[in-house]
């Protein structure tokens, strides 16, 4: 019962004290978080926030808690994040979101922020990736914004997991972004097979790739390994890599701090937006780390073909 529907019953004749009773009975509204932290912050050097901006409500952001520890000499790499089933809502991903930012990323994920243990609701699409990118752009130039000269706009990734990687792949062609990483996905060889709301791209549209770019698949089990497969087989005119490890398709995402899937994709996010040559030997070289992990499958592009 709300307060006002109790008012309502004083004035048609209800006792003051009777109402009082009820008025105490009855919870005040709740006001929704805007910010908390998810398990520990993340393991890497800087304590991870998950926020609401008011300025972007339609998106969740993951970004160091600390933001004095950047400016001009260390900014914040851009990571756009589309989510499985197109979902307007990262609740899937929150751990390996805020693992990845807490190694110093600025990572804005579709949908609004969930409360624990929501779900979320609704369908997102492939503009609000565009639209991720647009709000950092803008922040970083705002002198009024906490991002302000704090933002490496020159640095920005997009991804995403299953249809999110659709999703990834069909913003793919803007001359803004840096990197790819698609996650548990590709294009559908059939798209009259495709689901609902999916984005409806064939293979034509990987010709559209102009950064390097990273395929992470839960190996055979992975519903989307064979799309996947197909794609990396297909490009050819852009340094392509693909790590596969044996965990079906919903990846490690949910695993403490991300699990293994985090680990590989925040050192490719070092390397590819940070230049981090350390993190980078997991995948280049004669002999990548990652080729050495028996966790993984591994296989490298990384000169386009003649």
């Amino acid at each position: 019962m709300t307060r006002k529907m109790l008012v309502l019953l004083f004035t048609a004749g209800l006792s003051l004290s009777a109402t009082n009773n009820l008025l105490a009975q009855t919870p005040a509204t709740s006001v929704r978080p805007t910010s908390r932290v998810v398990e520990d912050g993340g393991t890497g050097p800087h304590n991870a926030v998950m926020l609401s901006e008011a300025s972007l409500p339609t998106h969740t952001v993951f970004r160091p808690s600390d933001l004095s520890a950047f400016g001009k000499k260390k900014e914040l790499p851009v990571i756009a994040w589309g989510n499985g089933a197109c979902a307007n809502s990262p609740w899937e991903h929150i751990n390996f979101l805020s693992e990845v930012a807490s190694h110093g990323f600025l990572v804005i994920a579709i949908g609004p922020m969930p409360l624990e243990g929501e779900k979320g609701r609704g369908r997102s699409s492939s503009s609000q990736l565009a639209d991720a990118i647009d709000w950092a752009i803008a922040q970083n130039k705002d002198n009024k914004s906490p991002y302000f000269n704090k933002i490496d706009v020159s640095k920005i990734a997009v991804s995403g997991m299953s249809c999110g990687g659709l999703q990834t792949l069909e913003v793919a062609a803007d001359p803004r972004i840096s990197t790819v990483v698609v996650c548990n996905s590709g294009i559908l060889a059939d798209t009259t097979n495709r689901l609902s709301g999916m984005p409806g791209l064939t293979k034509d549209h990987l010709q559209k790739l102009h950064t390097p770019t990273l395929y992470l698949l839960g190996g055979e089990k992975d519903i989307a390994y064979k799309n996947g497969m197909d794609d990396y087989r297909r490009i050819d005119h852009v340094p392509v890599y693909m790590a596969n490890m044996d965990v079906g398709h919903g990846g490690t995402y949910s695993q403490p701090h991300g699990g293994e899937f985090a680990k590989v994709a925040t050192a490719w996010y070092k390397w590819q937006l940070k230049g981090d040559k350390e993190a980078g030997k997991l995948f280049a070289g004669a002999q990548p780390g990652l080729s050495q992990n028996p966790t993984w499958r591994f296989e490298k592009k990384e000169a386009p073909a003649k």
